[in-house]
This record gives C-alpha cells, structure tokens and sequence, in this order.
C-alpha cells in the first residue's frame, strides 16, 4: 500500500520507533557536512551531479533528526510526511517533494536536468538545508532543557 501520510508510515512500517540514536544522528550529520563541503563550484558539466551530493547531504540531516527523535524512516516520502506531519513543516515538505521528485528523475529515469533546472534545485536544497540546520539546533537546545 502506498502512503499517503505519517501514519500509514507507521501503519506500513516504512518509519519505525525506535530508541533515540544521538550517536547515529550525530555522525550523519558530520557526513553531510563533509559532503557539503567538498563541493567546490557548479558547471554545466557537474550540476546534476552537485544536486545529487545536496540531496544526499539533506537525507542525512532529515534521518539524523528522525533517529534523534526515535525513528527509523525507511524511505523518502515517508521522510518527506515526517517534515509535513510529524515537524509541521508544510513549506520543507513541498521543497522536499519538488527535489524529491527530480532526483527520481535523475537516478532512477535517467532524466538530466538542464542547467539552469539544476542551480535551481542546487539553491533549493541549500536554502533547506539553512533551515533544516535551525530545527536541528532547536530540537538540540530543547533536549538540553
């Protein structure tokens, strides 16, 4: 059955409860930082390419967050109805799906994006990724308290 929110994720057993990881979560993040940071510029050549290691990059922080809060999310909707149903985040949902969406395209069709497409998904993970690094630094300091 496909999901089509949080609770078929759990229901379908495509997100799991599990005890809460912050080892795990931790080292998924100092990955996609590592990740991030060895992207130097974007070409015409390499676009599709950079937009792959953001995309990986923003999996890793949406599971590090997901694992911090005790669950296992075994796919990508399901971790894009976690933002949306779970984290309240409509507006990180939607960027989530559009990006979602073209990366299918790209791994699994073998639809390159044009250049101008990819800067412009590049910029839509990097401007998740800004926001996603806030939540995370909020639900840090709120475990702290």
């Amino acid at each position: 059955m496909k999901e089509i929110n949080w609770d078929d994720c759990l229901a379908n057993k495509s997100a799991k409860s599990i005890t809460p990881d912050i080892n795990r979560a931790q080292s998924l993040i100092e990955t996609a930082k590592e990740r991030i940071s060895l992207i130097k510029e974007v070409t015409e050549r390499n676009c599709n390419f950079v937009f792959e290691d953001y995309y990986t990059s923003l999996l890793e922080l949406l599971q590090a967050i997901a694992f911090r809060k005790g669950y296992n999310i075994l796919n990508h909707i399901c971790l894009g109805f976690y933002l949306r149903d779970v984290l309240k985040r409509e507006d990180l949902y939607l960027i989530f799906d559009d990006i979602r969406y073209k990366r299918n395209s790209l791994t699994y069709y073998g639809s390159r994006m044009d250049f101008e497409t990819a800067k412009q998904a590049i910029d839509k993970c990097r401007r998740f990724i800004k926001e996603f690094n806030q939540i995370m630094k909020e639900a840090i300091n709120h475990e702290k308290r």
